[in-house]
């Protein structure tokens, strides 16, 4: 049986019954007539073209208690945009494509630098917020749910678990973070495993206890790209627009709501994605590059909150950091060979060695430039500046959506 243990700060809802999908669907259907529900897809062309993807799209083929899906739509030109909005007609539900490199996007990002708001490089953090942007312009949606586009054994009871805790009436959660095992005969997920948690945990020893810090190690798998919020906090939330995009998000939602509030979901058995690669040595790349920006993000995080980080510190850190992540290592050597996987220590322990080398190299840019990249305004300081810019964004959209090829 699975476990019902109730550790951390948040709350944690467990698959320990016999639940079938349809039997969690039935339930949800009726509530989504007040509540309904915004199901956010980033998603870049070349997804497209991976069984994943589509393996995705007929799931949700049998998910019909949406209100809309919103597909945000990165890295395509116009031909590849028309392909992707065909594709996206399968469902049983509207469907909206936000085109980010369309004119008309294009346009009203220029606006916005234009009147000093920062927005940085494109990628998977301006995808959510413009389609973040276009579902609360609208207002018809109670909760917006996000999902990645590279699930490999994806299953519509993903999303249904995953939603069911902000639309159920008889819960009251303004934010749900998707979980799973990241396993497959060995186990996965190595930023999580081997960087993060014990990241966190030796900032927590070292500075705290400090209280988001026990919030963040409250998170299965804090760096899971799947979660839900009521659309009156998505209005409230800034975004980084590289790999901090998670650790911003669980950070500004611990702004804007309280703890009991919060909660996350084991919304799969497995999951299998997409791997990215370790380059070991090349910082600008990989799983390096995305170390970096997540420890930048976490020291931006902690120094906002008024936590002072001395010289002293960041060279205790490094060592302390390497304590941690060894303790792990014996950890998940033993879960490993006790389930019968294939455990390599010498790659575990070369991965540790290299994340110790981001952490440094993360230290040196934070102190450099202790602001770092600027997080994506949210959506309330945009209309607090440009009373007009969402409407203009619902028309930006809907003009493409209504396009023929030519």
């Amino acid at each position: 049986m699975a476990d019902f243990f109730q550790n951390g700060i948040i709350t944690t809802l467990q698959k320990i019954g016999h639940r079938t999908v349809q039997e969690l669907e039935d339930e949800i259907r009726p509530y989504t007539t007040h509540r309904p529900i915004t199901l956010i897809l980033p998603a870049l062309y070349s997804e497209f073209e991976t069984p994943a993807m589509h393996r995705i799209l007929k799931e949700l083929q049998r998910v019909d208690y949406l209100h809309e899906v919103v597909l945000s739509l990165n890295r395509a030109d116009e031909d590849q945009f028309f392909q992707v909005k065909e594709l996206m007609r399968q469902l049983p539900v509207p469907v909206q494509v936000v085109w980010n490199e369309s004119p008309p996007i294009q346009q009203l990002i220029e606006i916005l630098k234009d009147s000093g708001f920062p927005f940085g490089i494109p990628g998977k953090g301006h995808a959510v917020w413009v389609a973040m942007g276009y579902v609360l312009a609208r207002q018809k949606s109670y909760m917006i749910a996000l999902h990645d586009c590279d699930i490999k054994n994806y299953e519509r009871g993903l999303l249904a678990r995953l939603v069911y805790p902000l639309v159920s009436p008889r819960l009251d959660f303004d934010f749900a973070k998707g979980y799973y095992a990241r396993v497959s005969q060995r186990l996965y997920g190595r930023v999580t495993r081997l960087f993060f948690t014990p990241l966190v945990r030796t900032l927590n020893r070292i500075l705290g206890p400090l209280e988001f810090l026990e919030y963040l190690d409250s998170f299965r798998y804090p760096l899971a790209g799947e979660f839900a919020m009521v659309t009156h906090m998505a209005g409230s939330i800034r975004i980084a627009p590289d790999w901090g995009l998670e650790i911003s998000t669980l950070g500004e939602v611990y702004l804007n709501t309280t703890l009991k509030r919060v909660c996350q979901v084991e919304i799969q058995d497995t999951y299998e994605h997409k791997h990215q690669r370790l380059s070991r040595r090349n910082t600008t790349q990989g799983l390096m590059r995305m170390c970096i920006d997540i420890a930048r993000t976490l020291f931006r995080i902690i120094s906002q909150n008024g936590i002072v980080m001395s010289e002293s510190f960041f060279r205790t850190l490094g060592v302390s950091y390497l304590n941690e992540a060894r303790l792990a290592l014996d950890k998940y050597q033993a879960l490993a060979l006790f389930n019968g996987f294939r455990y390599d220590r010498h790659r575990e322990a070369s991965a540790v060695e290299a994340f110790a080398r981001a952490i440094n190299k993360a230290v040196e840019v934070y102190i450099q430039d202790p602001m770092g990249t600027p997080l994506i305004p949210s959506w309330r300081r945009v209309v607090s500046a440009l009373p007009e810019f969402p409407g203009m964004l619902v028309e930006a959209v809907q003009a493409d959506n209504e396009r023929v090829p030519t």
